[in-house]
């Protein structure tokens, strides 16, 4: 539960406010308020709130934590079960475990809290419902009637954003994603404790996931949106596999994940968008959680730097989407580039995983944090198997990269 809200006196106009109150958004609530900025988060859910995620925190995601955020991690991946389609397990140690397996609920209920007391006025169950800018001033209406007025805005409301869509955000990659959180016995969640599956699935560049939190499995598939029904029957497959189709699931849920174009506008004016809004998420593994975290920072301190010098709002917006450019764009630019080779070939990626060691030790590094995809894809390894997977024929029952979508 959060805190109850410290009195104060509500100001005319709010130096911030940040829609959305996931990763992005209590990160983006909690810089800006830290920075001395009256701020307010709306959050359209009740906190804590459920949300569609496996939960797994990679090392880019752990450094960008707030210090000493209190947050019970449930199991942390040693191993990894790699698989092609149900065939050719191969389960691989990591020299650094690292991925901390969370569920979301606790973590944006943990990061809103460390927003609040930064200072920022945190206000659940209320949902934005238009946004509009003028005379230096961006006015947003609730779902209560208020109207409120803030110097900067951040959005931060998720893939279906209603700001992404006031600033124009647009796609490359829209994925949808269907998931499970199944309870499992005790001799089950052994078999998982410390371990991890990844599996590539028959649909292009699909995938499938077991993630273990103790006595739940979170479980899950993933392909580009347009035919539910064959992802539906995978994950149903692919449960009954693994054993995890017999409980009822504790939640049962799909979401769209999109990935931005690399042209997409990042700001309008003094709105700003981060995160899932801002359509961040890595094209092959669609993690963005870590994004989501590192947007939110840059974006909190933009929205700050607006605030401050309100006739320096498009220098701190233009140099608010450089930086997200020049950080996160080159990573996503990076993945684009590996997940054009794994949709192409997947058996080529799971060959050079599972039996060459270095690209294994590479993804290692990733997960851990020291290193990029872009590192990954800049080595002459990563450069030779893009140019081999070139040459050969494509893949059964997949399609080449896929060309830009509307969001």
């Amino acid at each position: 539960m959060l805190p109850p809200p410290t009195p104060a006196r509500t100001p005319r106009t709010w130096d911030v406010i940040v829609v959305g109150a996931g990763p992005a958004g209590a990160t983006a609530a909690r810089v800006a308020a830290a920075a001395g900025c009256s701020t307010l988060l709306l959050e359209r859910a009740a906190i804590p709130r459920y949300k569609t995620c496996g939960g797994g925190l990679i090392g880019a995601s752990l450094a960008a934590l707030p210090p000493g955020l209190p947050l019970k991690v449930y199991d942390v991946a040693g191993q990894f079960t790699f698989a092609l389609d149900g065939r050719q397990e191969r389960t691989l140690t990591s020299r650094r475990p690292t991925i901390a397996m969370v569920y979301r609920s606790e973590l944006d209920a943990a990061l809103t809290e460390a927003a609040a007391a930064a200072g920022a006025t945190v206000r659940d169950s209320t949902a934005l419902t238009t946004l509009e800018q003028q005379d230096g001033t961006v006015t947003v209406k609730t779902n209560h009637g208020e109207v409120l007025s803030a110097r900067a805005v951040v959005g931060a409301d998720g893939s279906a954003s209603r700001v992404a869509r006031h600033v124009g955000v647009q796609c490359a990659q829209v994925d949808l994603a269907l998931e499970v959180e199944v309870p499992v016995d005790e001799r089950t969640a052994d078999r998982w404790r410390g371990r991890l599956l990844m599996e590539w699935g028959p649909l292009p560049g699909s995938f499938a996931w077991v993630f273990p939190k103790g006595d739940v499995c979170t479980a899950g598939v993933v392909a580009a949106r347009g035919n539910p029904v064959a992802l539906r029957a995978y994950k149903d497959a692919f449960l009954t596999r693994h054993g995890l189709a017999a409980a009822r699931p504790l939640h049962d849920t799909g979401h769209l994940t999109r990935c931005r174009r690399s042209d997409s506008p990042l700001a309008r004016g003094r709105v700003l968008v981060a995160g899932d809004a801002a359509a961040l998420v890595d094209h092959w593994s669609r993690e963005g959680i870590s994004y989501a975290l590192r947007s939110g920072d840059l974006a909190g301190r933009a929205a700050a730097r607006i605030a401050a010098d309100p006739a320096a709002a498009d220098t701190a917006a233009d140099h608010y989407a450089r930086e997200v450019d020049d950080i996160l764009g080159t990573e996503m630019r990076a993945s684009g580039t590996l997940m054009n080779l794994f949709t192409r070939n997947p058996g080529l990626v799971h060959t050079a995983v599972t039996r060459l060691p270095p690209a294994w030790s590479r993804l290692d590094s990733y997960i851990a944090g020291h290193t990029s995809v872009a590192g990954i894809m800049t080595t002459p390894l990563a450069r030779g198997a893009t140019a081999l997977a070139a040459l050969l024929p494509q893949g059964s029952a997949r399609t080449p990269a896929r060309e830009p979508v509307p969001s």
